[in-house]
């Protein structure tokens, strides 16, 4: 294995009784990479990530962390990343700095080497103003920070963050992606959302997940073709009107422009579309993966219409996760009937939508 490979997993599984939440999954996360991992409630996100930050064992198969088996060698695994899950484990009645203290001492660091990462963390993590408040006074948003700087406070060389979006309002989260940004230009990442916006700014791959499998893996354009189908619009000035015609020939007929539009190679369907300006206006689908905007402008230029409009519409990340992802709420269903005393049988993938109670409910989930 590469020693560029800082996230290897090999057909790994994890069987829950009789139901299966990882089905043989298989990637490579490079150093330096900053991955999204996608898909819906119940797909096995959480699973998968429960493994490689060692809380629970897989099935079968492999998972490495920078080398290390995530089974036969968990402390080096878990000194080699950072974690942050959903909720941040934090401890409401410690300040900030306590917390951060109290995180570096559990991953055994001493006081000059705490010193040190604690300023770099502090000031990536925008923390400086909070530092001796309690955690129990702080936002949502602060309280992400928070949880961010411990898990960097060791300044681990890969960060997996279970949906650390998902109690922010917009602003938090603008912010928090700054954040994400700057710290994955030296780190390798693996983020889980449900808000594949974030996904589109921050990650340069993705990897989508249905049903325990894997059903795409690669850069974000690769992804987007995968729907195999690109619309095209085109609009040509039907005639004069209120504006002169300034085409080199009579103006077109719609039926002209149909026709030649439909002779182009690859397309599969013209559809017209309504419009209230004086132009014909249609969509094109075709297959071909080649931009197809210089022919339609040379077929135009050719025969002497004016082109008012053409542009492609992109597929967009979210198009394509619900074509490869729609039909898994029979799955859903059934891995939300799993038996919640078994607190490692279930993948937490569906409470992610879940509101953070209050302050009281919050301290006993500290523990």
């Amino acid at each position: 294995m590469s020693t560029d490979v800082m996230i290897h997993v090999n057909d790994l599984s994890k069987n829950f009784g009789s139901f299966r939440a990882l089905d043989k999954i298989s990637f490579d996360v490079q150093r330096g990479e900053i991955v999204g991992f996608l898909g819906p409630n119940g797909a096995g996100k959480s699973t998968t990530m429960r493994i490689l930050t060692c809380f629970i064992a897989p099935s079968s198969g492999t998972a490495r962390i920078k080398g290390y088996d995530v089974f036969d060698d968990p402390l080096s695994v878990r000194r080699s990343l950072g974690y942050l899950p959903q909720r941040a484990p934090l401890y409401l009645e410690m300040s900030v700095l306590e917390y951060l203290r109290f995180a570096a001492d559990i991953r055994q660091l001493d006081h000059a080497s705490f010193m040190k990462s604690a300023k770099d963390v502090v000031e990536v993590c925008g923390l400086a103003q909070v530092l001796g408040k309690e955690i129990r006074h702080l936002s949502h948003g602060y309280r992400q920070r928070v949880g961010l700087a411990q898990a960097l406070i060791h300044d681990p060389p890969i960060l997996i963050l279970d949906e650390p979006t998902s109690d922010l309002d917009p602003n938090e989260k603008a912010e928090f992606l700054e954040y994400l940004k700057h710290i994955g230009k030296d780190r390798t990442v693996m983020l889980s959302t449900h808000n594949l916006s974030e996904v589109e700014s921050a990650c340069a791959r993705a990897i989508i997940v249905r049903k325990g499998r894997i059903v795409a893996d690669g850069p974000l354009d690769e992804i987007r073709a995968k729907s195999g189908k690109v619309r095209y619009v085109v609009s040509v000035q039907e005639s004069a009107g209120a504006m002169p015609y300034r085409g080199t020939g009579t103006p077109p007929t719609q039926h002209a422009v149909e026709a030649a539009l439909r002779s182009l190679p690859g397309v599969s369907t013209v559809v017209e579309l309504p419009t209230d300006e004086r132009v014909h206006s249609y969509a094109l689908s075709t297959d071909r993966k080649e931009d197809l905007r210089p022919e339609i402008f040379s077929l135009c230029v050719g025969k002497g219409w004016v082109l008012v409009e053409l542009h492609r519409d992109a597929q967009t990340l979210e198009d394509v996760f619900r074509n490869l992802t729609i039909g898994d709420e029979s799955r859903n269903r059934r891995l939300s009937a799993v038996d919640d005393d078994e607190e490692e049988g279930g993948d937490d993938d569906d409470a992610s939508d879940g509101d953070e109670g209050d302050e009281d409910e919050d301290e006993e989930e500290k523990d």
